[in-house]
């Protein structure tokens, strides 16, 4: 018996151990896309911002004024209500959690802050990733 369980216990525990490395890959990966778009809105460049998002009609971005779909019409969004440098600012995130809502899918609980001469703006969000063709992108956004 006890040899049964010591091997159940060599197969088992290189499972467990890849399951949590591949998590915490998953993790950093998904806060690579967080940091890049923090510095490309902190750069004024909403168009490189947007990146981090699929590029598809599907996307959908919720927001207290109501439900936006589709990357075309989020970008045009983004666009509209941050048309200069000044209403971008400088961009910071805290995150509260990455979780694992599936394999290939995650959400994002966090906090924004954006630093600017015009008045400051703050919130919340949560973002549900999800990899497509190798790379993490958002498909829903709710942002308050």
């Amino acid at each position: 018996m006890k040899k049964i369980l010591f091997v159940l216990v060599l197969f088992i525990a290189p499972l467990s151990i890849n399951a949590q490395n591949s998590e915490e890959k998953d993790k950093k990966e998904i806060q690579a896309v967080l940091k890049a778009q923090r510095l490309a809105w902190s750069k004024d460049n909403i168009d490189k911002y947007m990146e981090g998002y699929w590029k598809s009609d599907s996307l959908a971005f919720y927001t207290k004024n109501g439900t936006t779909y589709g990357w075309d019409n989020t970008l045009e969004r983004y666009k509209k209500a941050y048309p200069t440098e000044e209403h971008t600012g400088k961009l910071s995130f805290r995150i509260n959690a990455i979780t694992k809502i599936a394999e290939g899918a995650y959400y994002v609980l966090g906090e924004y802050h954006i630093k600017r001469e015009i008045g400051n703006a703050d919130g919340i969000f949560m973002l549900v990733f999800k990899k497509i063709n190798g790379a993490w992108k958002i498909i829903a956004d709710t942002s308050v």
